[in-house]
């Protein structure tokens, strides 16, 4: 499921999407708010450029739109359907699953935003 090669590998772990051999983050923790957007300029494995040009990465501002769709939508699923509790407790947990997931969710969206135009090179992983 998690192999080098694959987009979900490179998504969930924040990997260099083109040799997923090193973190795109300076910090791989998306809870230490202060480091939460520092990326490295450059992979060091393989020299790609992350930032592929200027504010590359306000596209995933959509990414991070749908995913926080998904889980609020999930959120209010598991507290209505699966727990009982009443609809303003439903939105709560909604609240709740979006301001503790609010981090995941922004290195996610990046994460995906970059998968989609850089796709994994298996000659650039055996560089080094």
């Amino acid at each position: 499921m998690l192999k080098k090669g694959s987009k979900l590998n490179s998504i969930l772990t924040g990997s260099c999407p083109k040799c997923q051999e090193e973190s795109m983050y300076v910090e791989k923790n998306p809870y230490h708010l202060s480091k939460l957007y520092d990326m490295h300029e450059t992979c060091s494995h393989c020299g790609l450029q992350y930032q592929i040009e200027p504010s590359f990465f306000y596209g995933a501002m959509y990414v991070s739109y749908g995913l926080t769709v998904a889980i609020g939508v999930a959120a209010f699923i598991i507290a209505k359907v699966f727990l009982g509790l009443s609809l303003v407790e439903a939105f709560i947990a909604i609240i709740i699953a979006l301001v503790v997931l609010t981090p995941v969710t922004a290195r996610l969206s990046r994460n995906i935003y970059i998968n989609i135009f850089v796709h994994y090179d298996k000659n650039a992983a055996k560089k080094k």
